[in-house]
């Protein structure tokens, strides 16, 4: 499969609203907890909406068309997106292998 790498123009970017999601719960299994409703364990930080600037060409992307965004992963067109308002939600984020590596 090939990619094409595009660089964006401060001049003629597009701005979008782009959503990342986390984990839904703070806890792997919020149901198993007998004295508690698996509410308490909701994730405040599971939605963070972020302003990015994209390439022109992106203005006729269509419901559902995909997209890797530099460095942060794969996003896809949301459906409330309109030309008034690009909106992409992350689908797939990318490894962090640099976490890993010991640079002291």
């Amino acid at each position: 499969m090939k990619g094409t790498l595009h660089w964006v123009s401060q001049q003629h970017a597009l701005k979008a609203k782009v959503r990342l999601y986390d984990r839904l719960f703070t806890d792997p299994t919020p149901d198993a907890h007998k004295d508690k409703d698996f509410m308490d364990f909701i994730n405040p930080n599971s939605l963070e909406e972020i302003t990015a600037y994209v390439e022109p060409s992106l203005a006729d992307a269509t419901e559902g068309a995909r997209f890797q965004f530099q460095r942060m992963g794969y996003f896809v067109v949301d459906q409330d997106s309109s030309s008034d308002e690009l909106v992409f939600n992350k689908t797939t984020g990318l490894r962090d292998t640099w976490s890993k590596l010991d640079v002291s």
